[in-house]
Protein backbone atom coordinates (compact mmCIF):
# COMPACT_ATOMS: atom_id res chain seq x y z
CA UNK A 1 0.00 0.00 0.00
CA UNK A 2 3.03 2.47 0.97
CA UNK A 3 4.47 1.48 -2.11
CA UNK A 4 1.55 2.24 -4.29
CA UNK A 5 1.02 5.74 -2.38
CA UNK A 6 4.87 6.45 -3.54
CA UNK A 7 4.89 5.77 -7.04
CA UNK A 8 1.71 7.67 -7.17
CA UNK A 9 3.20 10.30 -5.47
CA UNK A 10 6.30 10.09 -7.95
CA UNK A 11 3.50 9.84 -11.13
CA UNK A 12 1.85 12.93 -10.44
CA UNK A 13 5.30 14.98 -9.62
CA UNK A 14 6.35 14.08 -12.63
CA UNK A 15 3.51 15.39 -14.30
CA UNK A 16 3.51 18.36 -12.46
CA UNK A 17 7.28 18.99 -13.60
CA UNK A 18 5.75 18.29 -17.46
CA UNK A 19 3.64 20.76 -16.86
CA UNK A 20 5.80 23.77 -15.26
CA UNK A 21 8.03 22.70 -18.47
CA UNK A 22 5.40 23.29 -20.80
CA UNK A 23 3.99 26.94 -19.62
CA UNK A 24 7.54 27.94 -19.36
CA UNK A 25 8.48 26.63 -22.95
CA UNK A 26 5.12 28.51 -24.42
CA UNK A 27 5.39 31.65 -22.47
CA UNK A 28 9.08 32.27 -23.81
CA UNK A 29 7.71 30.81 -27.43
CA UNK A 30 5.07 33.44 -27.53
CA UNK A 31 6.95 36.44 -27.96
CA UNK A 32 8.92 34.93 -30.53
CA UNK A 33 5.65 33.45 -32.16
CA UNK A 34 5.20 37.41 -33.10
CA UNK A 35 8.49 38.18 -33.52
CA UNK A 36 8.99 40.05 -30.50
CA UNK A 37 12.18 40.05 -28.48
CA UNK A 38 11.22 40.74 -24.86
CA UNK A 39 14.15 43.20 -23.77
CA UNK A 40 13.67 45.30 -27.19
CA UNK A 41 9.69 45.00 -26.81
CA UNK A 42 9.89 46.85 -23.32
CA UNK A 43 12.27 49.66 -24.81
CA UNK A 44 12.23 52.79 -25.22
CA UNK A 45 12.28 54.68 -28.48
CA UNK A 46 14.89 57.23 -28.85
CA UNK A 47 13.95 60.34 -31.62
CA UNK A 48 16.50 63.11 -31.94
CA UNK A 49 14.79 66.70 -33.30
CA UNK A 50 17.99 67.75 -35.14
CA UNK A 51 17.21 71.58 -36.19
CA UNK A 52 17.58 74.97 -35.53
CA UNK A 53 15.68 78.13 -33.48
CA UNK A 54 12.70 76.04 -34.76
CA UNK A 55 13.30 73.13 -32.76
CA UNK A 56 15.01 74.17 -30.41
CA UNK A 57 12.12 76.78 -28.88
CA UNK A 58 13.77 80.08 -29.50
CA UNK A 59 12.68 82.56 -26.58
CA UNK A 60 10.38 79.86 -25.15
CA UNK A 61 10.50 77.94 -22.01
CA UNK A 62 12.25 74.40 -22.16
CA UNK A 63 8.50 72.54 -21.69
CA UNK A 64 7.22 74.69 -24.65
CA UNK A 65 9.73 73.46 -27.14
CA UNK A 66 8.84 71.17 -29.93
CA UNK A 67 10.63 68.36 -28.75
CA UNK A 68 9.11 68.52 -25.32
CA UNK A 69 5.84 69.31 -26.88
CA UNK A 70 5.61 66.49 -29.24
CA UNK A 71 6.87 63.40 -26.76
CA UNK A 72 4.23 64.21 -24.54
CA UNK A 73 1.66 64.10 -27.17
CA UNK A 74 2.87 60.74 -28.64
CA UNK A 75 3.18 59.49 -24.56
CA UNK A 76 -0.58 60.22 -24.97
CA UNK A 77 -0.82 58.35 -27.85
CA UNK A 78 -0.08 55.34 -26.23
CA UNK A 79 4.03 55.64 -27.56
CA UNK A 80 6.95 55.12 -25.14
CA UNK A 81 9.11 57.44 -27.22
CA UNK A 82 11.99 59.59 -25.93
CA UNK A 83 12.13 63.21 -28.20
CA UNK A 84 15.54 64.73 -27.83
CA UNK A 85 16.21 68.25 -28.20
CA UNK A 86 18.91 68.87 -30.67
CA UNK A 87 17.63 72.30 -31.77
CA UNK A 88 20.61 75.15 -31.62
CA UNK A 89 19.39 78.99 -32.62
CA UNK A 90 20.99 80.39 -35.68
CA UNK A 91 22.08 76.57 -37.25
CA UNK A 92 22.41 76.40 -40.82
CA UNK A 93 22.29 73.13 -42.65
CA UNK A 94 26.14 73.11 -42.17
CA UNK A 95 26.12 73.89 -38.87
CA UNK A 96 24.12 70.72 -38.20
CA UNK A 97 26.17 68.36 -40.16
CA UNK A 98 29.43 69.33 -38.02
CA UNK A 99 28.08 68.50 -35.43
CA UNK A 100 25.91 65.76 -36.63
CA UNK A 101 27.50 62.51 -34.33
CA UNK A 102 27.64 64.11 -31.10
CA UNK A 103 24.19 65.42 -31.51
CA UNK A 104 22.69 62.18 -33.13
CA UNK A 105 24.34 59.35 -30.39
CA UNK A 106 24.81 55.88 -31.02
CA UNK A 107 21.39 54.47 -29.54
CA UNK A 108 19.01 57.03 -31.96
CA UNK A 109 15.99 54.92 -33.43
CA UNK A 110 15.00 58.10 -35.76
CA UNK A 111 15.92 61.46 -36.25
CA UNK A 112 13.37 64.65 -37.43
CA UNK A 113 15.34 66.67 -39.31
CA UNK A 114 14.43 70.54 -39.31
CA UNK A 115 17.14 72.29 -41.30
CA UNK A 116 17.67 75.17 -44.05
CA UNK A 117 15.80 77.91 -42.91
CA UNK A 118 18.83 79.74 -41.65
CA UNK A 119 20.47 78.98 -45.05
CA UNK A 120 17.14 80.23 -46.64
CA UNK A 121 17.14 83.77 -44.56
CA UNK A 122 20.74 84.00 -45.23
CA UNK A 123 20.07 83.85 -49.05
CA UNK A 124 22.52 81.08 -49.02
CA UNK A 125 22.51 79.04 -52.76
CA UNK A 126 20.26 76.23 -52.33
CA UNK A 127 22.21 73.97 -54.32
CA UNK A 128 24.48 74.14 -51.36
CA UNK A 129 21.74 73.30 -48.79
CA UNK A 130 20.89 70.69 -51.07
CA UNK A 131 24.43 68.99 -50.95
CA UNK A 132 24.66 69.69 -47.23
CA UNK A 133 21.51 67.97 -46.43
CA UNK A 134 21.93 64.92 -48.90
CA UNK A 135 25.03 64.46 -46.55
CA UNK A 136 23.47 64.23 -43.25
CA UNK A 137 20.53 61.99 -45.06
CA UNK A 138 23.39 60.22 -46.24
CA UNK A 139 25.39 59.85 -43.21
CA UNK A 140 22.08 58.57 -40.70
CA UNK A 141 21.17 56.00 -43.57
CA UNK A 142 24.51 54.57 -43.01
CA UNK A 143 24.39 54.31 -39.86
CA UNK A 144 21.03 52.80 -39.76
CA UNK A 145 19.01 55.48 -38.32
CA UNK A 146 15.64 56.58 -40.22
CA UNK A 147 15.09 59.94 -40.85
CA UNK A 148 11.89 62.09 -41.18
CA UNK A 149 12.84 65.04 -43.34
CA UNK A 150 11.01 68.01 -41.81
CA UNK A 151 10.59 70.82 -44.50
CA UNK A 152 11.02 74.36 -45.12
CA UNK A 153 9.17 76.54 -48.31
CA UNK A 154 11.27 79.85 -49.21
CA UNK A 155 9.97 83.41 -48.77
CA UNK A 156 8.33 84.55 -51.61
CA UNK A 157 10.40 87.81 -51.29
CA UNK A 158 13.61 85.96 -52.44
CA UNK A 159 12.16 85.63 -55.97
CA UNK A 160 10.84 82.66 -57.83
CA UNK A 161 14.12 81.07 -59.08
CA UNK A 162 15.24 81.37 -55.68
CA UNK A 163 12.14 79.94 -54.40
CA UNK A 164 11.67 77.30 -57.02
CA UNK A 165 15.46 75.92 -56.40
CA UNK A 166 15.03 76.02 -52.55
CA UNK A 167 11.65 74.19 -52.36
CA UNK A 168 12.56 71.60 -54.11
CA UNK A 169 15.08 70.52 -51.74
CA UNK A 170 13.04 68.82 -49.52
CA UNK A 171 10.74 66.25 -51.67
CA UNK A 172 13.86 65.46 -53.61
CA UNK A 173 16.26 64.76 -50.52
CA UNK A 174 12.88 62.63 -49.42
CA UNK A 175 12.26 60.91 -52.90
CA UNK A 176 16.07 60.31 -53.09
CA UNK A 177 16.24 58.15 -49.52
CA UNK A 178 13.03 57.10 -49.55
CA UNK A 179 12.36 59.22 -46.54
CA UNK A 180 9.05 60.25 -44.73
CA UNK A 181 8.29 64.00 -45.78
CA UNK A 182 6.40 66.35 -43.91
CA UNK A 183 6.43 69.11 -46.53
CA UNK A 184 6.26 72.16 -44.43
CA UNK A 185 6.92 72.28 -40.71
CA UNK A 186 5.77 75.74 -40.16
CA UNK A 187 2.28 74.84 -41.59
CA UNK A 188 -0.86 76.40 -40.16
CA UNK A 189 1.65 79.04 -38.40
CA UNK A 190 3.61 80.83 -40.63
CA UNK A 191 1.45 83.78 -41.79
CA UNK A 192 -0.69 83.52 -38.43
CA UNK A 193 0.28 86.15 -36.04
CA UNK A 194 -1.41 85.03 -33.10
CA UNK A 195 0.90 81.85 -33.54
CA UNK A 196 4.19 83.92 -33.86
CA UNK A 197 6.38 85.58 -31.80
CA UNK A 198 7.13 89.64 -32.12
CA UNK A 199 9.71 88.96 -34.40
CA UNK A 200 7.68 87.71 -36.81
CA UNK A 201 9.64 84.78 -37.65
CA UNK A 202 9.59 81.98 -34.50
CA UNK A 203 6.37 79.87 -33.31
CA UNK A 204 4.91 81.12 -30.04
CA UNK A 205 4.07 78.53 -27.88
CA UNK A 206 0.31 78.00 -29.16
CA UNK A 207 2.33 77.70 -32.39
CA UNK A 208 4.09 75.14 -31.42
CA UNK A 209 1.25 72.98 -30.39
CA UNK A 210 0.36 73.93 -33.54
CA UNK A 211 2.85 72.64 -35.65
CA UNK A 212 2.57 69.35 -33.27
CA UNK A 213 -0.36 68.66 -34.15
CA UNK A 214 0.21 69.17 -37.99
CA UNK A 215 3.52 66.91 -37.80
CA UNK A 216 2.12 64.35 -34.99
CA UNK A 217 0.17 61.47 -37.87
CA UNK A 218 3.68 61.82 -39.83
CA UNK A 219 5.63 61.25 -36.64
CA UNK A 220 3.48 58.27 -35.55
CA UNK A 221 3.39 56.91 -38.68
CA UNK A 222 7.31 57.22 -39.02
CA UNK A 223 7.52 55.42 -35.49
CA UNK A 224 5.58 52.78 -37.01
CA UNK A 225 8.97 52.00 -39.12
CA UNK A 226 10.97 50.92 -36.21
CA UNK A 227 11.39 47.66 -34.72
CA UNK A 228 8.41 47.85 -31.58
CA UNK A 229 7.82 51.12 -32.71
CA UNK A 230 3.56 50.58 -32.88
Amino acid sequence: MHADRRRAGALLRQVANRALRSCAALALSIPALFGLNQDAAARTLRLVALGDSLTAGYELPQDAAFPVVLEAALRRAGYDVRVVNAGVSGNTAADGLARLDWSVPDGTDGVILELGANDMLQGLDPAHTHAVLDQIVAALAARHIKVLIAGMLASPNLGAEYQTAFDRIYPELAAKYHAPLYPFFLKSVAGHPNLILADGLHPNAAGVKTIVAGILPAVETFLTTMPHGS
